[in-house]
C-alpha cells in the first residue's frame, strides 16, 4: 500500500485502499467539512499526540442495528430504577473531556487530544455532534458522544464514573435511534462487549453499501435536548 497524503482539497482515496489495519491516509486537517466528508465515506480520524492526523476505514466494521439491541435483564432494571437521569446535548464538552481522561485497557494515552476535542466541539456547535449524558444527584457520571448524519449515528467514545452509567446512556441512544428510524449505530472497531449487545461485524464493502443507504434521509441537525421535553 502507498499511504495517501492528503492535500488542502477536501477529498479522500477510496476506503478499499486502506491497509490491513484500516489506515487509509495521513495529513489534512480537522475542519468540519473534511470531517463530514470522511464520515460520509466510512472514514474517521484516529491518532495520538505528536502524530500527524491518521485516517482509518477498518475492515471489518462493527455496527448495531437498533432493532437488534440486546438489553439484559440487569440493564432493564437499571433503566426502570430511576437511579439515573438522562440529558442530551446539555454538556457536550464535559462528556468529550471525560472520555479523553478515561484510561483504556491496552492503550497508552488517548486519541482524544485537544485538537480533536476542539474539532468535535465545533461539530457540536453546528448541530452534527451529540452527547447522551447520565446524571446522578445532578452530577455527570457517564455518557457518550458521536456524530449524526442522515440515518446513521457514528459513536466515538463513552465513559462512566459509576457502574452502569455508560450502559444507561447507550441504551437511551438506541431508543432514540429506534424512535427516529436510524439505520444503524456505527461502533467502528469490533469488541466482544459490543457483540454481546447485539452489534455485528460487516465487511467494509457491505458497510459502505449500508452507509450509502443510511445517508439518504435528512440529518437531524441541531440540539437534541428537546427530544426529552
Amino acid at each position: 500500500m502507498n499511504l495517501h497524503i492528503l492535500s488542502s482539497r477536501i477529498e479522500f482515496p477510496h476506503p478499499e485502499l486502506a491497509d490491513e489495519d484500516g489506515l487509509l491516509a495521513i495529513g489534512g486537517d480537522l475542519c468540519p467539512e473534511r470531517l463530514i466528508e470522511a464520515y460520509q465515506n466510512g472514514i474517521f480520524p484516529w491518532y495520538s499526540e505528536g502524530q500527524p492526523i491518521l485516517w482509518f476505514s477498518p475492515d471489518p466494521r462493527m455496527i448495531l442495528y437498533p432493532k437488534n439491541f440486546k438489553r439484559s435483564k440487569s440493564l432493564g432494571r437499571v433503566l426502570r430504577s430511576g437511579r439515573f437521569e438522562l440529558r442530551i446535548d446539555t454538556n457536550f464538552e464535559a462528556v468529550i473531556r471525560a472520555c479523553s481522561a478515561t484510561p483504556r485497557p491496552g492503550q497508552d494515552g488517548t486519541w482524544i487530544i485537544e485538537d480533536m476535542i476542539q474539532a468535535y466541539l465545533e461539530l457540536h456547535r453546528l448541530g452534527i455532534a451529540h452527547s447522551f449524558e447520565t446524571y446522578r444527584d445532578d452530577n455527570l457520571v457517564g455518557g457518550l458522544y458521536g456524530l449524526s448524519l442522515g440515518g446513521a449515528f457514528f459513536g466515538e467514545s463513552m465513559f462512566h464514573h459509576c457502574p452502569d452509567a455508560s450502559k444507561f446512556a447507550f441504551a437511551n441512544l438506541v431508543s432514540f435511534a429506534q424512535q427516529n428510524d436510524f439505520h444503524f449505530i456505527d461502533a467502528q472497531t469490533p469488541t466482544e462487549h459490543l457483540e454481546s449487545l447485539g452489534a455485528e461485524r460487516l465487511s467494509r464493502e457491505l458497510f459502505l453499501q449500508q452507509l450509502e443507504q443510511a445517508l439518504k434521509p435528512n440529518s437531524l441537525i441541531g440540539s437534541w435536548t428537546q427530544a426529552l421535553q
